[in-house]
């Protein structure tokens, strides 16, 4: 099966170098500072409760997708048992499930930018296991006009085409060849985010006072430094201990230097970051645990939304990356999906309903229903039926009238 595949194009390239841009190596060397003074790296934005649920919801919805290869003929699509459907659908090779790879995969998409995987062929040309790659050591280049992937793996540089790396990117630069990190293109409001939590960490460290300034005479700066030492080794202690009084000697006074959480609105601020975030990955606040204005009914068009918008723009991607790169271009035959409907998992009231119309409606059949749910199927299962009394669909009169109806009639 699936013998028309192309085979597998894994060859080491012998004294060949790459090198890296100017922005590659400040993207993956250089940690990239925002306008907030801050570092912003893909570990430090992680930390920003926002990207953290952002990039694991998304992730892992598409990955609890079931995901099948499906052949056409002349009575619809049928799902593919065994082969390639088991590779993609529960292990990519005998280390990785699909959920992982797949969870893997778009978390390097939205977070770096790019998710990458190397399809092995046997020699017969068929898929035999898919194999994550590492972004970061991957340069792709075109060359005479194709593009190629070059992979450094424990000294080897390794030579793929592009029809042997499933390819996955949150968005393309102009050149077609480098992608935008959804993280490093957004670091001003990320670097924002990470200041506003290091902000309230030193606050609440220093007992929920603000910088404040010693004010007294003193002789030499060093006697200053001194001092302010220990006034904040004082004010520490305090905290600590509970005390909400400290006692400061005579002629000397303490005055803020900088505004409290509430007047600097440090809340406020925090909120203002997660409905940037939520912009930056297309989700509702309330998807990023914001329930601050969420409603029963709103809520549940937001989550139709996120299906629509959102989810959808990323199941179309994947699904045509796979068709491209599994099955080729000329393709008519076999084809991968993503059933969306498993969405509906979790809500047997909504599954119940959609079933109900479905046979109803002659649309499916009644073990069809059942085979969704891993019910055995029934022996009058096989059948269309229709709402009119739900009766197979050949056991219904036929409109037309007999000859006896059309004398009756005429009488």
């Amino acid at each position: 099966m699936f013998g028309f595949l192309k085979r597998e194009t894994r060859n080491s390239v012998p004294g060949e170098t790459v090198s890296l841009s100017i922005d590659e190596f400040l993207d993956q060397i250089m940690a990239l500072e925002s306008k907030a003074a801050v570092h912003v790296t893909t570990d430090k934005a992680l930390g920003v409760p926002a990207i953290w649920s952002a990039v694991n919801f998304l992730s892992d919805t598409i990955a609890s997708l079931p995901l099948d290869v499906y052949k056409r003929g002349p009575k619809g699509a049928k799902i593919v048992v065994g082969g390639l459907s088991d590779i993609i659908g529960t292990a990519i090779n005998d280390e990785t499930t699909s959920f992982i790879w797949r969870q893997h995969k778009f978390s390097q998409v939205f977070t770096g930018g790019r998710g990458l995987s190397f399809i092995e062929r046997n020699t017969a040309g068929r898929v035999k296991n898919l194999w994550p790659l590492d972004p970061n050591n991957t340069t792709i280049k075109r060359i005479s006009g194709r593009k190629e992937y070059h992979y450094r793996d424990a000294g080897r540089l390794l030579h793929y085409s592009a029809n042997d790396v499933l390819d996955l990117t949150f968005t393309l630069r102009a050149n077609g060849l480098k992608h935008r990190s959804p993280i490093h293109t957004n670091r001003d409001v990320i670097g924002l985010a990470i200041a506003a939590t290091d902000y309230g960490s030193r606050y609440f460290r220093n007992g929920g006072v603000p910088p404040f300034a010693v004010v007294g005479g003193f002789n030499s700066g060093k006697a200053a430094d001194r001092a302010g030492k220990d006034f904040e080794i004082v004010v520490q202690r305090a905290s600590a201990e509970g005390r909400s009084a400290i006692v400061l000697p005579k002629g000397l006074d303490i005055k803020a230097l900088g505004n409290d959480a509430k007047n600097a609105m440090l809340l406020e601020l925090k909120k203002f970051c997660v409905e940037e975030i939520a912009r930056i990955y297309s989700l509702s606040p309330i998807f990023l645990q914001d329930l601050s204005r969420g409603t029963f009914s709103n809520t549940e068009q937001q989550d139709l939304q996120f299906t629509k918008h959102t989810l959808r723009h990323w199941v179309k991607q994947f699904e045509q990356e796979l068709n491209l790169k599994l099955f080729g271009r000329n393709n008519k035959v076999y084809f991968v999906k993503l059933n969306m409907d498993g969405l509906l998992r979790g809500d047997f009231k909504t599954r119940m309903e959609g079933y109900a119309r479905g046979v109803q409606a002659g649309v499916f059949v009644p073990n069809e229903a059942r085979e969704r749910e891993n019910l055995p199927s029934m022996p009058e299962g096989d059948k269309l039926m229709i709402q009119s009394g739900t009766m197979p669909i050949a056991d219904l009169p036929s409109n037309e009238d007999s000859d006896d109806d059309k004398e009756d009639k005429r009488d």
